[in-house]
């Protein structure tokens, strides 16, 4: 079995091997986490000639918290580099550049499985399902490595359905013996809630909705997290010791502290000890 920490070593953004896909594929809008209007298919007037964001340093002071949030898991390199064998969208035909930005958003979702699907074999808990995590890790290894025509033919919605079984079950396996209706959270709508120094250890979470919520010093110990939405949610010394299917994206999106604690997966955000 492949060395699974390789695996998610692969799976974050090198923006050095992309082309600024992130930059020019998706659309935004103005917002509070984007300061301007942008459509799809438009590269973002902050990107320079040279790929790279001309006030990355500055993004949160310049209103655009949206892209400090985002990771594209790795699709960005793979598609810049794998898919299209190192052509750059700026020196092709703009056929050929429309059919890198249609591509992007696909493989950025497969990335995202083999993100749950590696962590889901990382799991001693999860070990019955092992072998069907490693199928499915491989076929959609195999999905992400196909031509563009492939990829924009592909099913990704339908694809995603027949991992979720897997991962459902992996999250059955990772939290069993927990009991009580108050660890059943899955897409709650929590909200601005109050919960402070609650206990939400092995709790499903799962697309649950905790935008602004009040998580101070909570203990979400072993909780299955896919899909949270945490944004502005406060974490400070919250623990999140064990939490899984927990993405770098959705934690950047939060607030926290230096006593937040946090699984090994993923890297405590700067801006929380930043002041920004």
């Amino acid at each position: 079995m492949p060395d699974q920490r390789v695996e998610r070593g692969e799976l974050r953004g090198d923006c050095g091997n992309c082309f600024g896909l992130c930059c020019v594929a998706l659309p935004f809008a103005r917002s509070a986490d984007f300061a301007i209007d942008k459509p799809a298919g438009t590269p973002c007037p902050n990107l320079g000639e040279d790929h790279r964001c001309g006030i990355h340093t500055r993004l949160r002071q310049r209103g655009f918290t949206g892209c400090t949030v985002y990771d594209c898991f790795g699709a960005g390199q793979k598609v810049s580099q794998v898919t299209f064998g190192g052509q750059d969208w700026r020196t092709v035909p703009r056929e050929e550049s429309r059919r890198m930005f249609d591509v992007f958003p696909v493989v950025r979702q497969l990335h995202e499985l083999l993100w749950y699907l590696a962590e889901a074999l990382a799991l001693p808990a999860a070990r019955p399902v092992h072998p069907d995590l490693r199928r499915a890790l491989d076929r959609t290894e195999e999905l992400t490595r196909g031509t563009p025509d492939e990829l924009g033919a592909l099913d990704v919605g339908a694809h995603r359905q027949e991992v979720n079984v897997l991962l459902l079950r992996t999250s059955e396996l990772a939290r069993a013996g927990v009991r009580g209706k108050k660890k059943q959270r899955r897409g709650a709508d929590l909200m601005g809630a109050r919960l402070k120094g609650a206990d939400l250890s092995r709790a499903d979470l799962r697309g649950a909705y905790l935008i602004a919520a009040d998580l101070t010093g909570a203990d979400l110990r072993g909780a299955d997290l896919i899909g949270a939405d945490l944004r502005d949610a406060d974490l400070t010394d919250a623990d999140l010791t064990g939490a899984f299917f927990l993405t770098q994206p959705q934690l950047d999106a939060a607030r926290g502290s230096v006593g937040t604690r946090l699984p090994e997966s993923v890297a405590r955000p700067v801006h929380w000890t930043a002041g920004l």
